[in-house]
């Protein structure tokens, strides 16, 4: 490797580094000297982190450092997580990630439960969903959507990428993922779910992310 490429990749690590959100292509191919290709660094870069404490991943239209996932359970027992969801709201984040755009009744009738206008205002919040217009039916209620910030949460590179139901609620290993992505159930585990949301197990916080960048640990 020549000098002048192993200094694009120590720049271009400097800057996915330095940044709090994923960096795209064209945003990292201007922080590059005239000439430097960034499409082509970007993977020389990830495989240099390969098997590392830190990898590079493509997450929401960009690039971002990560600690690898399975070092996931070690992280969990010394680096504290403060930022939580109530359990109602990660499930209500799940039926608008694999629905939307889906107005607030439609997320009440998939999960049997009535939603509540807080637990919007705490996805709203979080920055994790927005408005995606309105419905054209009598009432033109609001449609839902996710955010580019509930992509890097998730750690996707688009909404294509979405697990499957069933391993939204397990990382693997049998343990319950603290992420934003207990809730979808099955249609058995949908039938035993409370009738609204004051009886739910809406107290119950669980982690946003478990992953971050090399700054979050």
């Amino acid at each position: 490797m020549n000098d002048e490429l192993e200094h694009y990749l120590r720049l271009a690590e400097a800057v996915i580094f330095a940044s709090a959100g994923p960096v795209s292509v064209t945003a990292l191919a201007h922080a590059l000297p005239v000439g430097a290709d960034a499409e082509m660094i970007l993977p020389l870069l990830r495989q240099r982190y390969t098997g590392r404490g830190i990898e590079l991943h493509e997450i929401a239209g960009g690039w971002q450092f990560r600690t690898a996932p399975d070092l996931a359970n070690a992280l969990r027992r010394v680096v504290e997580v403060p930022r939580r969801l109530p359990r109602v709201a990660m499930e209500t984040l799940a039926v608008i990630a694999y629905h939307q755009p889906v107005t607030r009744g439609e997320v009440e009738e998939i999960r049997g439960a009535t939603l509540s206008q807080s637990t919007l205002d705490t996805l709203l919040e979080a920055g994790l969903i927005t408005p995606r217009g309105r419905k054209e039916v009598p009432g033109r209620p609001s449609l839902w959507g996710t955010t580019p910030r509930f992509l890097e949460q998730f750690g996707l590179a688009s909404l294509t990428d979405l697990p499957k139901r069933e391993e939204l609620l397990t990382d693997g290993t049998g343990q319950e993922r603290l992420s934003p992505h207990p809730g979808i159930f099955s249609d058995a585990e949908s039938e035993m779910m409370p009738e609204d949301e004051e009886n739910s197990v809406e107290s119950t916080p669980v982690e946003i992310r478990v992953e971050g960048s090399p700054g979050d640990v």
